[in-house]
């Protein structure tokens, strides 16, 4: 892939809320404060989403990470999920999280490791993704940010 184009996008485009739909990844929460979507092209053509929640205290919940199906299986995941934690440091955040169900072996290829969700920070516990969105089966995971 080439350098991909980047666009920020509400919780409420209707292209992120259709492919995260079709992916089955939550959608209720999007257009909520403190969410933030990024689009990804190559060509003009659809790569995926990411996006971030703020948490408070240096924390951020990474989230919404979709490829879609032609592109998967190339490591755009990968790209796409670096770009988001270069940003994420960028913008000071020192501790990201995720929840997931399908892509523990993605995240722990960039550098996450599992934690207790009991040992999560409260402001990952009151995200709407920890509390009700993802199931009490999806694996917590954590990576410091430089």
């Amino acid at each position: 892939m080439d350098e991909p184009t980047i666009d920020e996008v509400s919780g409420s485009d209707v292209e992120l809320v259709a492919t995260l739909a079709a992916a089955g990844l939550p959608v209720d929460d999007l257009a909520e404060p403190g969410r933030h979507f990024f689009r990804f092209r190559d060509h003009g053509r659809l790569i995926g989403f990411v996006g971030w929640e703020e948490a408070g205290d240096g924390c951020a919940l990474l989230r919404s990470l979709v490829v879609v199906p032609t592109e998967r299986g190339h490591g755009r995941g990968r790209v796409i999920s670096a770009w988001a934690l270069l940003r994420l440091a960028e913008v000071g955040v020192g501790d990201a999280y995720v929840l997931t169900n399908t892509a523990e072996a993605l995240v722990l290829g960039l550098g996450f490791a599992r934690v207790d969700r009991a040992a999560a920070p409260a402001g990952i516990r009151a995200s709407r993704q920890f509390a009700g969105l993802c199931p009490a089966s999806a694996a917590l995971m954590h990576r410091s940010l430089p």
